[in-house]
């Protein structure tokens, strides 16, 4: 409708200073022929919105002008008010600027959209934190968002997997909280690679400031990162039979890494193919599903499990 689109017209202008009509036309799935239909309309109706031409103009609206909340539809309210875990927010410093800004926005909402509050409130939680958490402060913590924020360099000392801790001098882009798990993102030696903040033994900042390169867009590249990550990733391929009671195991612990090949036997068992990112890990399931599992291809990894299996038993009678 009309009505909705110049409402989202005058929004993102005040998300961003300038706008080009052929942004708008895209962002909003329209023709830019409509764009400047709906700006005519805004102008006649009083709204303070202009545009300059030329190279580097755009349609812009007067910057103390500003739209109140009476727009929100009810699925709008519900988004915002949704509830959620607020631990990531509490750990970088924001915990109680998010129940502010809550408090805020409750209160500008018109009366007859307060009930549907309390109503998105009862009936969905999202905790994004996992179940096992360090509640402990990660060390170097403030001094790392601070380096993110006011474009700082760093040095750090930076624990590798199974090696000793190697010192980096990085410029700190971004922190991005995965599972509760956070990483850094920053640019050493003209490339962008990823830190896990935990693995940081030792932070100093230094006196010195960096250019942030232009074209970086996080969201672009962490999910290129991901993708990249999830392609990398070997995969060791196996079948087993396990009794069909045990699948809720499989589910669990290799979600979409996993499918039943037919129907199950006489016995109730069922023949399961699954993909794990190591032989090791590929043990560890057949360990943890024994004496209930039957490994049928490959035949390595059925002599392999043996073998440990020897070992262990080695190891108890000493």
């Amino acid at each position: 409708m009309r009505a909705d689109r110049l409402l989202s017209i005058l929004m993102l202008l005040q998300t961003r200073e300038k706008w080009t009509t052929q942004a708008l036309a895209h962002e909003l799935q329209v023709s830019r022929r409509t764009i400047l239909r709906d700006i005519d309309a805004l102008s006649f109706s009083g709204v303070p919105i202009y545009t300059a031409g030329g190279h580097g103009g755009g349609v812009m609206l007067d910057q103390h002008y500003r739209t109140t909340l009476t727009g929100l539809k009810e699925k709008e309210i519900q988004a915002l008010f949704i509830n959620n875990n607020n631990q990531l927010f509490s750990e970088i410093g924001l915990g109680e600027a998010i129940k502010n800004s809550h408090r805020k926005l409750t209160a500008a909402l018109p009366l007859q959209h307060q009930p549907l509050i309390e109503n998105i409130r009862q009936r969905i939680y999202i905790d994004p934190v996992w179940w096992w958490h360090d509640s402990q402060p990660m060390p170097f913590w403030e001094e790392l968002q601070h380096a993110v924020f006011e474009d700082i360099i760093i040095q750090v000392h930076y624990a590798l997997s199974n090696a000793e801790p190697v010192e980096r001098t990085l410029e700190p882009y971004s922190l991005v909280a995965k599972a509760n798990t956070w990483y850094l993102i920053a640019r050493r030696e003209q490339n962008f690679r990823m830190y896990r903040v935990s693995r940081i033994q030792h932070l100093t900042i230094l006196n010195e400031h960096f250019t942030r390169e232009p074209g970086f867009d996080l969201v672009d590249y962490w999910h290129t990162h991901i993708r990249e990550f999830t392609e990398s990733l070997t995969e060791y391929k196996f079948i087993i039979r396990i009794p069909a009671e045990k699948l809720s195991v499989i589910q669990w612990l290799m979600p979409e890494r996993w499918n039943v090949n037919g129907t199950p036997d006489d016995r109730n068992w069922l023949t399961v193919n699954l993909q794990a990112e190591s032989a090791d890990l590929a043990r560890m399931l057949v360990f943890g599903l024994s004496p209930d599992v039957i490994i049928l291809d490959p035949p390595e990894l059925r002599e392999s499990i043996t073998s440990t299996a020897r070992e262990i038993l080695a190891g108890m009678k000493k």
